[in-house]
């Protein structure tokens, strides 16, 4: 899939679409195959250079915002499923709880290598600098 955001080619109807805006990913929600909800999509990071989506923000855990914790989650390691308007992605909710994360007032580098590939290694993904 091409994680390119093209204004001018978005799809805002979702259905079969290849493009989507960052605003219709926004607040999506998370699941696993197995149609457990793993959270919410709070934001997506992109490369400015390559013009690609990075990782999207999960929300996880709390209630209206208050005890959430955020996860930064390989773009790669999410697929879309246009048909329920959702996003996927292969781990549990245990897993998840344990993986590297942080609150809203304390967000990591993510432009720090280290950083990214460790992350990278968590969720399984392939990091390329």
């Amino acid at each position: 899939m091409n994680n390119t955001i093209n204004v001018d080619a978005v799809n805002t109807s979702r259905s079969g679409a290849r493009v989507l805006s960052a605003s219709s990913l926004a607040s999506d929600d998370v699941y696993n195959p197995k149609g457990e909800k793993l959270g919410s999509i709070k934001e997506l990071m992109m490369d400015i250079d390559s013009g690609k989506v990075c990782y999207a923000v999960l929300s996880f855990g709390g209630f209206l915002s208050v005890g959430e914790k955020l996860f930064a989650v390989p773009w790669s390691a999410l697929t879309v499923d246009t048909e329920n308007k959702r996003l996927v992605m292969d781990t549990d909710e245990d897993r998840l709880k344990n993986a590297p994360g942080f609150d809203t007032n304390n967000w990591p580098n993510m432009a720090d290598a280290t950083w990214e590939k460790s992350v990278h290694s968590y969720y399984g993904t392939t990091y390329s600098s």
